[in-house]
């Protein structure tokens, strides 16, 4: 058995951090209040997406998160100012961009936020892990595809020069070979802890126990 979460040992600086993605429902923060990840998303006004919440929504489902676990909204071409508003009332730790917001989005988001910035990437080959690397935001994430619940050839990140999110296809049965191979700043997950479209509590707990096992 795995000790990796013994007490004085969950949070070191050079862990792999975790992100369960796509959460929706009370009991979503039951099982990420319980399971610990460091980050949890929620998917904003994203009408095409089955996981999406209104803002009302996400702040009643924060305002039950456990402190140490950071909120993280993602948003799709929102308006910046509605983007900025969740996060200066202390709703949202960070905003997770997923749409085809450019450097001038970026540029007038921080004009009305201090609070980090991930941009999101879609990986299908080196061309889109050097864009991902000129991108001003604090974070980037690498992924398959919105949503599409598929790993990418992970090959192509090699020589990536900055710290990275590793999104796409990740559960229990490969987290702990994506961080042995990448060694990301964090992973994302969402379908792979999912059952029939809805958050698995087993499931989760499982893949964070793989991620600090794993290190």
């Amino acid at each position: 058995m795995c000790h990796a979460q013994s007490r004085g040992k969950r949070v070191l600086s050079k862990m792999t951090k975790i992100k369960i993605c796509g959460l929706s429902r009370s009991e979503d923060i039951d099982y990420v209040n319980e399971a610990r990840p460091d980050f949890c998303g929620f998917v904003i006004n994203v009408k095409k997406s089955r996981r999406c919440v209104s803002p009302d929504t996400v702040r009643s489902l924060v305002s039950r998160l456990s402190d140490g676990i950071l909120p993280i909204g993602v948003f799709v071409n929102e308006d910046a100012a509605a983007v900025a508003s969740l996060l200066e009332d202390g709703t949202l730790y960070a905003a997770q961009l997923h749409g085809d917001e450019d450097e001038e989005y970026i540029k007038s988001l921080r004009q009305l936020t201090d609070k980090p910035i991930i941009r999101a990437f879609r990986v299908k080959s080196r061309e889109d892990i050097a864009a991902a690397e000129k991108c001003s935001a604090d974070y980037i994430l690498l992924d398959s595809g919105a949503g599409s619940g598929v790993t990418f050839d992970w090959s192509i990140i090699s020589g990536i020069s900055r710290p990275y999110f590793l999104a796409g296809g990740l559960g229990a049965e490969n987290i702990s070979s994506a961080i042995e191979k990448l060694h990301p700043f964090a992973v994302d997950m969402s379908s792979g802890v999912e059952t029939n479209g809805l958050k698995d509590r087993q499931k989760i707990m499982d893949a964070v126990a793989a991620v600090r096992c794993a290190q």
